[in-house]
């Protein structure tokens, strides 16, 4: 049976070896982990899915910002190597779409505009950003639904909770 559950109520070892299954255990060396050192995942937003017991997927959003503005970092997006091609990864994105409340920040992600575009994310808006470590333009892509101002330039960096931003 298929169910989801709050990531938070999931054992961290869990989230961990999926995480290795889906993108290596080299995986901490991506610029996205940068983003995150510091701070938690947002639980209303970060999800798993659960098969008969086993994480088969799981979906994690963080706090980042762009100068002042505060923006949602979406991902990783991980399905277990034996359960992709079967629709985890897009329950998952709506999950956590579909748990968007109305004063949440936009969100961001780096990830294959072809495959995120269907969920509005998209590279337009996101030219003059910069991230502390390599990746491709065209993969950082920014979802904003309700047409919030963002800023023009800066480094997306961590948003810690210290700091009010």
């Amino acid at each position: 049976m298929v169910n989801f559950s709050e990531l938070s109520s999931l054992k961290a070892a869990d989230v961990e070896e999926l995480l290795d299954d889906a993108f290596g255990v080299d995986r901490q060396r991506r610029t996205a982990y940068l983003l995150r050192h510091g701070v938690a995942a947002i639980d209303h937003l970060s999800f798993g899915i659960m098969d008969n017991g086993n994480l088969v997927g799981s979906i994690q959003c963080w706090p980042v910002k762009v100068a002042s503005t505060p923006l949602i970092l979406v991902g990783p997006v991980a399905v277990s190597h034996v359960r992709q091609n079967q629709g985890i990864g897009h329950r998952l994105m709506e999950a956590a779409l579909g748990a968007i409340r109305p004063d949440d920040p936009p969100m961001v992600m780096i990830g294959d505009p072809e495959y995120y575009g269907r969920f509005g994310f998209i590279a337009d808006n996101t030219h003059g950003w910069t991230l502390p470590g390599p990746w491709e333009w065209h993969r950082l892509l920014a979802r904003n639904p309700d047409m919030v101002a963002l800023p023009g330039t800066g480094m997306i960096a961590p948003r810690l909770a210290d700091t009010g931003l």
